[in-house]
């Protein structure tokens, strides 16, 4: 029986063309700290018949901090475990640091990024793509929408939306939070460019419920796809009551680690669209969300950012595995750097990303990559 014989941990800060120096700040009106560089977590486990297996974390901030947790707390117990319990060694790492509180966080980020190489690696021992693994895939090509429109002004988004329009796109999300009149001239604008243009809208949480409410009501009037982090990430009443007063799905989830983050939303009817983020709760996490969802009858559409081809490969085979898939977030803006650390590149696809076949993730990391830019 093969067991895991070590545990490599790689934070990565990529540097720049143009020389940018490592730093960090905020972005107004959003209230988050974004760093000047794209910065993620790889985890990789090797088995003892040299087998590899590749994890990534949503780590854009100082993704030295859950390398640490990986190195000091989980490598240890992973060495000598059978690497095809994936499930039981996940648990076993989730409970190490529970009873003191830390079920989410940084230490959730840690085990998200070593719960993907747990299953990359699985697949590749059994041959078996992860989606496979997971009780098979509903789709071979997961549906996308492309996210973000960046730009000064409606204009730029504007031209932005009409380009995708062009190439088939009927689904795009905005992020705004500029204030109420300004957010729904910006709506108004983009639902002006093509009848069949579902538009969604992000506001990272910047609005109070008066305002959310006068947002939400124009959005619903402008025929809007879903209103995603209209309040505080952690405000389950305001969402309930926001909810309640709207024919409009409010969506959230990309700060949440696991169910019980995501319970008290849904019991009560303060979501509409779950927003996990595979680089946040793992594979083996991410999918028990999709499954709870279901069972209360909504869909889910999992986030991804400035993550890097692993995390967007297993944000593939979740979505592939989810029976109730609403559609996958792809940053257009953000893609060139995913193909970074891969041998072989994921193809852009603004519609549909086709779920890689081959075994575990179906993908192949070019180790020298990443540790050069380890040393970087």
């Amino acid at each position: 029986m093969a067991t895991i014989k070590h545990v490599d941990v790689y934070p990565l800060s990529l540097p720049r063309e143009d020389g940018v120096a490592r730093s960090y700040g905020t972005r107004p009106p959003w209230p988050s700290i974004y760093g000047s560089r794209r910065e993620t977590l790889v985890v990789r486990i090797t088995a003892d018949d040299g087998a590899e297996g590749w994890g990534e974390a949503l780590a854009p901030v100082a993704p030295e901090v859950p390398a640490r947790v990986v190195a000091q707390l989980f490598a240890p117990v992973l060495v000598g475990a059978d690497p095809l319990a994936v499930r039981p060694n996940v648990d076993g790492l989730r409970d190490l640091m529970r009873e003191r509180g830390h079920l989410g966080g940084h230490q959730a980020d840690a085990l998200a990024a070593v719960d993907i190489a747990l299953w990359d690696l699985a697949g590749k021992l059994m041959d078996q793509p992860v989606a496979r693994l997971l009780g098979g895939a509903y789709r071979d090509v997961v549906p996308t929408y492309v996210s973000g429109l960046p730009g000064k002004n409606d204009a730029d988004r504007v031209a932005q939306a009409r380009d995708w329009v062009a190439q088939g796109v009927r689904q795009v999300k905005v992020g705004l939070g500029y204030g109420v009149r300004a957010d729904i001239a910006s709506v108004a604008a983009l639902r002006s460019v093509h009848d069949d243009l579902r538009v969604a809208v992000d506001v990272h949480g910047v609005y109070g419920l008066a305002d959310a409410i006068r947002l939400g009501r124009a959005l619903v009037e402008l025929d809007a796809w879903f209103f995603e982090m209209p309040l505080a990430f952690e405000d389950v009443a305001g969402h309930a009551d926001l909810a309640a007063r709207l024919d409009l799905p409010v969506a959230t989830g990309e700060s949440m680690r696991h169910r019980f983050e995501f319970r008290p939303f849904v019991e009560a009817r303060a979501v509409g669209v779950l927003q996990p983020d595979i680089g946040r709760t793992g594979i083996t996490e991410g999918l028990a969300i999709a499954q709870y969802a279901e069972t209360h009858h909504l869909p889910v559409a999992p986030h991804h950012s400035v993550g890097l081809g692993i995390a967007v490969a297993a944000g593939l085979h979740v979505s592939a595995a989810a029976g109730n898939l609403l559609a996958f977030e792809y940053h257009p803006t953000l893609f060139g750097e995913v193909n970074r650390i891969l041998s072989e590149p994921l193809e852009a696809a603004p519609t549909g990303m086709a779920l890689p076949s081959g075994p575990g993730l179906g993908i192949e990391v070019d180790a020298a990559e990443v540790e050069k830019l380890m040393a970087a």
